[in-house]
């Protein structure tokens, strides 16, 4: 096993091999793989052997500097999409807890502890004060 291991790291030196914008794409697949055994289309499967052909050949590219920029292209668009996406996330597991509020001065979101009735709130960001109400 050990020699295995040896040949392909000797294989894939100087190669550019995975990133982000590989694991979206192999997230692409899977997905498409999925749509496909229920419409069975053969525009899904020519798209699964083009996102295919395109992972292994950023993987195996020994042009590091364009397939970086690729990625970082990639990264400039996901990255906000995760954000916002995480920040869902975090909204709906402490909805028991906490209300997210934004401040109407500055716009932005507050987190406040889940306590009913009317609140005066100052704002950390531009240390205005405000009124709400949380219902709950």
């Amino acid at each position: 096993m050990g020699n295995f291991k040896n040949k392909l790291a000797q294989f894939m030196y100087g190669r550019y091999g995975t990133d982000q914008l590989y694991t979206a794409s192999i997230m692409a697949y899977f997905v498409l793989i999925v749509a496909n055994t229920f419409i069975k289309s053969t525009i899904i499967s020519y798209l699964m052997s083009l996102i295919l052909i395109l992972i292994i050949f950023r993987a195996l590219s020994r042009n590091t500097y364009k397939r970086s920029r690729e990625n970082e292209k990639f990264m400039k668009f996901f990255k906000p999409i995760k954000s916002k996406g995480s920040f869902e996330l975090r909204r709906i597991k402490e909805i028991k807890t906490h209300r997210f509020r934004k401040c109407p001065h500055c716009k932005k979101m507050l987190r406040l502890k889940r306590l009913r009735g009317k609140h005066t709130v100052k704002c950390p960001s531009c240390n205005k004060e405000f009124e709400l109400r949380i219902l709950g």
